[in-house]
C-alpha cells in the first residue's frame, strides 16, 4: 500500500490539531477541524470518529449537523447510476 500524499501545509495543520487534541481531548473546535480536514482528504472513518467526540461533548453543537450531512451524504443512493 502506497503512503498517502498530503499536502505539506494540510499534513502541519493535521499535527498542529493532533498536538491540540491530545494536550485537551475536550477541544470541540479542533475536533470538527480535524474532522472536516480529514473528510476532504477521504478519511470518513476518521473524519465520523472526530465528529461523534465533537458532539459527545457539545450534543447541541455543529457536529451534530455535520454528523447528519455525513450520514446523508453516505446514505446517498441513486437508482438510475445502477439501471443503465
Amino acid at each position: 500500500m502506497e503512503k498517502e500524499e498530503i499536502p505539506e501545509e494540510t499534513a502541519a495543520r493535521l499535527r498542529s490539531l493532533d498536538e491540540r487534541i491530545a494536550a485537551d481531548s475536550s477541544d470541540e473546535s479542533a475536533l470538527i477541524e480535524r474532522g472536516r480536514l480529514y473528510w476532504a482528504l477521504g478519511r470518513r472513518s476518521a473524519a465520523i470518529g472526530d465528529y461523534l467526540a465533537a458532539r459527545r461533548i457539545n450534543p447541541s453543537g455543529s457536529a451534530t449537523q455535520l454528523l447528519k450531512a455525513t450520514y446523508e451524504i453516505l446514505d446517498f443512493y441513486n437508482k438510475d447510476l445502477f439501471n443503465p
